[in-house]
């Protein structure tokens, strides 16, 4: 019997709990969840690839089903080699659901054998995105209920460096 997997693609710069919310879901929806950290050329993220892993597989240690990578390129291409059939892929407004639906509808014409199923984030992460906490951390404000423990703690590091860095 074939496993069910799929794919959580993401740049996950922080990873948020609405991310892990996702990834939860994914997790008891599949076989095998592989969440994958985006080599994105079109974004400078605030944390290097490597501590964006780190900082995902931290937060997912206990979900026995998933795992971390990284991937460059195009995500069908990617979720081809692994032999998936899916990519997962979290709406948390309708603005999202906008650009969540032209990504995946491009993605079927690169690959039409590849579906891309959407999960709608609890109501209490609905607003929150990587951004959003980036500039919260960046000026104190308070993200410790938005972000597992070890994030939020790298996200204060980072944000004292930079702040050293003004100075």
């Amino acid at each position: 019997m074939p496993t069910r997997l799929a794919v959580y693609p993401g740049t996950f710069d922080p990873v948020t709990n609405g991310h892990l919310d996702v990834i939860q879901r994914g997790a008891a929806l599949f076989d095998e969840l592989i969440v994958a950290c985006a080599v994105n050329i079109t974004k400078t993220p605030m944390f290097d690839l490597e501590s964006r892993l780190e900082m995902l597989r931290e937060a997912t240690v206990g979900i026995d089903n998933v795992r971390v990578v990284s991937f460059d390129g195009m995500i069908v291409d990617y979720v081809r080699q692994l032999g998936g059939k899916v990519i997962l892929r979290g709406l948390r407004t309708f603005s999202d659901f906008e650009s969540e639906v032209q990504m995946a509808l491009a993605n079927r014409t690169f690959a039409p054998e590849i579906e891309t199923v959407f999960v709608c984030a609890n109501l209490e992460e609905s607003f929150i995105s990587s951004r959003l906490i980036r500039e919260a951390a960046a000026v104190g404000g308070e993200i410790e209920k938005f972000v597992p423990a070890n994030v939020a703690a790298q996200l204060r590091k980072r944000s004292s460096e930079l702040d050293d860095r003004r100075v």
